[in-house]
């Protein structure tokens, strides 16, 4: 493992889309800044005015689906009041010399995680965070069969004020979406290419070399330790069939990615099976953050093939996965101007720490 007390300042190259870099810069975390506490979570459990909460359901446009049921729900869906897509609109794709728009048609809904206002996700039963992945699954398949206009159907989360959220009380959303967003294009078509060289999905490539590789790297001309990569030295949590790791080009300095160990395209093939393990491996991940970073705020959001027929040849080459990304410091000018995003904290070291901590 790479000596923590040793400066790092290399720029690491994502192997999903290598046109991505990070800039690994330790000493920056060193720099004088002043310490801001963490706002302090809403750990209510009701809340009488939350729209979200039990008993308020009149607050809320009307029930798009439950579970287990409308009357004793634990996770219920609703459309976002304030949508950033609909599928009110009439208007007609518009070109005007470069310029180019289409219509905004979409879908945009709420899924309230839980009946508790302030529960995290690491203190949700698996169970629970089974039934919650359910619904994941069950409204990316319903917003697909519902407009074949759509390309995508993205699912995420917002947790605390740093990472978006407008409501404190535990919800995720899905919007539909009329265009495959950027990242995910690319992803897919980097993912293709690869496969296309090496006739292997490269995020299968990534957990078998998360899972069995290690290497000494020495110093041409001391003959020094460089670096030392030991098996499983990127590998936060495990399961049966789900893993965790902590990338080797992190954007953010605390980020995991949670992969099927066995090749899996599209959220809507999982099993029940692979699901109730995945809810095991999210829980325990989620606490592992919580119990070194405290009181996190992040995002994550879940990554699976597009439904189109641009990219109908890619179920051997793309992997689904979900990406969390703790927000622990907020992007400065460098990154917004470069679009080089800058870690303070080795993946080592973050990785290192969060195997240590206990979940629980």
């Amino acid at each position: 493992m790479t000596d923590q007390t040793e400066t790092i300042r290399e720029i690491r190259i994502n192997p999903i889309v290598p046109s991505e870099s990070v800039l690994v810069s330790t000493a920056r975390g060193m720099r004088p800044r002043k310490d801001e506490n963490p706002a302090p979570r809403d750990t209510r459990k009701h809340v009488d005015r939350c729209p979200f909460c039990t008993g308020n359901e009149t607050m809320t446009p009307p029930t798009v689906a439950a579970a287990p049921d409308d009357k004793h729900w634990e996770v219920r869906v609703v459309e976002n009041l304030y949508p950033v897509l609909g599928d009110d609109s009439t208007s007609s794709n518009l070109v005007f010399g470069l310029q180019q728009a289409i219509d905004g048609y979409g879908r945009h809904e709420v899924i309230i995680d839980h009946q508790e206002h302030g529960i995290a996700v690491h203190e949700m039963s698996e169970q629970h965070i089974f039934l919650l992945t359910g619904m994941y699954r069950d409204r990316i398949r319903a917003l697909y069969a519902a407009d074949e206009r759509i390309q995508y159907v993205l699912i995420f989360k917002n947790f605390g004020p740093a990472a978006g959220a407008s409501i404190p009380h535990t919800h995720s959303q899905v919007i539909a979406m009329p265009v495959v967003p950027e990242n995910v294009h690319n992803e897919v078509v980097h993912s293709r290419h690869y496969f296309e060289k090496n006739r292997q999905c490269v995020f299968c490539s990534l957990v078998d070399e998360a899972l069995t590789f290690e290497a000494t790297i020495y110093d041409r001309e001391s003959g020094s330790v460089r670096r030392k990569i030991d098996v499983g030295q990127y590998v936060i949590e495990r399961g049966r069939h789900f893993v965790a790791i902590k990338p080797f080009a992190s954007r953010y300095e605390w980020e995991v990615h949670i992969l099927p160990l066995q090749h899996q395209s599209d959220f809507l093939e999982i099993s029940d099976a692979e699901r109730r393990d995945f809810a095991g491996v999210l829980k325990r991940t989620m606490g592992r953050l919580d119990a070194v970073i405290g009181g996190a705020q992040y995002n994550y959001f879940l990554h699976s093939i597009p439904h189109n027929n641009e990219f109908s040849d890619c179920s051997d080459s793309y992997h689904w996965h979900l990406e969390i990304c703790p927000r622990t410091s907020i992007p400065t000018g460098f990154e917004l101007g470069s679009g080089l995003f800058v870690s303070t904290i080795s993946p080592e070291d973050a990785a290192r720490q969060l195997r240590a901590a206990n979940p629980e």
